[in-house]
Parts: C-alpha cells; structure tokens; sequence
C-alpha cells in the first residue's frame, strides 16, 4: 500500500469563519439550563470594568477588598494585624513571643524587604485614618530601626522578635487617637 502525499493542504490558507467567535459561541447557558443575557463582559473581547450579574454589582476599577469600614474597625483590624506581625506565636517553654514578621525575616534579605514592606503599610493606614505628620514620623522611626537592625542576619531577627515595631506603632496610634474627638 503506498501513500500519496496531498501538496494541495500545503499551499491551503487555513480557513477564515465568516461569523465572529460570539456569534459561534451561540447563547450562554448556566449550569440549571437558563440562557445568561449578554453582559459587558461576554463577547466584547475586552475588559470593561463593570458588571450586572443577577442584581449583584462588580466594580473591579475601584474595587476595594477592605470595604467600607468605620474608623474603629479598621483600627481594629490594625491592631490585629500588628499582633501577627509580631505576638502571635509562643516559644514552647518560654514567653518569648514572636510573630509572622520573626519567620518572615529568617529568608535573608528578601524577608527583611517583605515584614518591612508589611510594617510600611500599618504606617500608612495611621496616616489614612488621619494620624498626624509627627504620629507617623514615630512610626516610620520604629519601622526604620527595625528594618536596619533586623538586617543583621542573626541578631537581627532576635532583635526583631524583642523590639516588636509594628506593636509599638499600634501603641503610638491607639494614644493617639484616644485623646481626639470622636
């Protein structure tokens, strides 16, 4: 049996749908067999930004994973967070507590970079719920020294577990903005 080779497939342009790919795709059916209408996000090709699914509204342009929070709760959420970076943990047998920020700087350099990057954002959050230019000059200070001296490779981290900014930033916060008006 011999084979024949087609040459024509060779020279052949591959073929062009005179249809666009939406018009392909027909109708979008969900999983329960009901046809899902047409929105910003189906067959446009690109990214519009917003979206109606059901009654449900997504806003991805100015989305904001924290929502709406009161000025407490997002103090709280701080104050939380700070306890991570730093207390969370127990040394089994002893009290030395240390927290995400002790492990996170074990990684040489790129862990330093990293709990500071996380310490920089508690400062910034202050200074959205409004502390002041000499509040947030203390915090970047704590932030500074133990992101200098937490570069160190091993004394660094022991000094990072006892110096503990992120819990002396949330300190300087709390006095601070329980001497305003609410």
């Amino acid at each position: 049996m011999s084979m024949q080779n087609d040459h024509r497939s060779s020279t052949r342009r591959p073929s062009q749908a005179p249809f666009s790919t939406t018009e392909a795709r027909g109708k979008v059916i969900d999983q329960d067999g009901r046809e899902i209408p047409q929105g910003p996000f189906q067959g446009t090709g690109s990214f519009q930004g917003t979206g109606n699914v059901r009654g449900f509204q997504f806003d991805f342009t100015t989305a904001n994973p924290f929502g709406n929070l009161t000025r407490e709760q997002r103090v709280a959420r701080l104050e939380a967070i700070a306890k991570l970076l730093d207390i969370a943990f127990i040394v089994p047998g002893t009290n030395i507590r240390y927290g995400i920020d002790g492990i996170i700087g074990l990684i040489p350099v790129v862990g330093d970079i990293i709990a500071t990057g996380l310490s920089l954002w508690l400062v910034r959050e202050a200074r959205a719920l409004g502390a002041p230019w000499h509040v947030t000059a203390r915090m970047l200070g704590n932030v500074a020294v133990q992101g200098t001296i937490g570069a160190v490779p091993v004394a660094g981290d022991a000094f990072d577990v006892l110096y503990r900014a992120n819990m002396r930033n949330a300190r300087i916060l709390r006095r601070w903005l329980d001497t305003q008006p609410h």
